[in-house]
């Protein structure tokens, strides 16, 4: 089993930045990718970004050259270094990670406010 926490969610005005970290725990034997996925009040949870072991990285369209996402594989742990930030990306960020033989584990969520 593994769990996952967020933490760095908050209330910014447009244009401003925020960071998102997540740290997975418990037992893992190995990480396949670390993501973070978001879902807007009435909509469906969708990609936001995602980071293999190797270092390769994904992006949706809306977010590519706003949003960065890294990975520190010794702590298990991934960020969302989120620039230029828009209030249609508000939502609830959260964290995924497919681990050993790909199974999913989500982490609890954080609320992310972008304020015109």
């Amino acid at each position: 089993q593994a769990q996952l926490v967020e933490f760095g969610g908050g209330l910014v005005q447009a244009g401003g930045s925020l960071r998102l970290s997540c740290a997975a725990s418990g037992s893992i034997f190995s990480i396949n990718y670390m993501g973070w996925y978001r879902q807007a009040p009435g909509k469906q949870r969708e990609l936001v970004a995602t980071v293999t072991s190797g270092g390769s990285t994904r992006y949706s369209d809306s977010v590519k050259g706003r949003f960065t996402i890294s990975s520190d594989n010794a702590k298990k742990t991934v960020y969302l270094q989120m620039n230029s930030l828009k209030p249609e990306d508000t939502a609830v960020y959260y964290c995924a990670a497919n681990i050993g033989l790909g199974n999913v584990y989500w982490g609890q969520g954080t609320q992310v406010t972008v304020s015109e």
